[in-house]
């Protein structure tokens, strides 16, 4: 199968080409966040970690250290994405 793929590429083009996908995929997937914690937590984000990149882990220890602010939804679906656990964020609201 790989035969047949790379018949017409050269092999500096197929170096570059998986190299590229390699690139990409673990980009995605470093900075997956899902269109629930985007939809959810878009104006969290805004108020308190836009000078941080989506998905980064800036923005992940932003949003952990102003996680007493955020809003209800934002941690809702920050939960149900796995982002934080329901456990966390029970520990966090008995401090208070």
């Amino acid at each position: 199968m790989i035969a047949t793929l790379t018949k017409g590429l050269s092999r500096s083009g197929l170096i570059a080409a998986l190299a590229g996908g390699t690139i990409a995929l673990t980009t995605a997937q470093a900075g997956a966040v899902s269109a629930s914690v985007r939809a959810n937590c878009a104006g969290d984000y805004l108020s308190y970690c836009s000078q941080h990149p989506v998905g980064s882990k800036g923005v992940r220890r932003c949003m952990r250290a102003n996680g007493h602010r955020l809003s209800k939804r934002c941690v809702r679906a920050l939960v149900s994405s796995g982002e934080v656990s329901k456990r966390e964020t029970s520990r966090r609201s008995a401090r208070r």
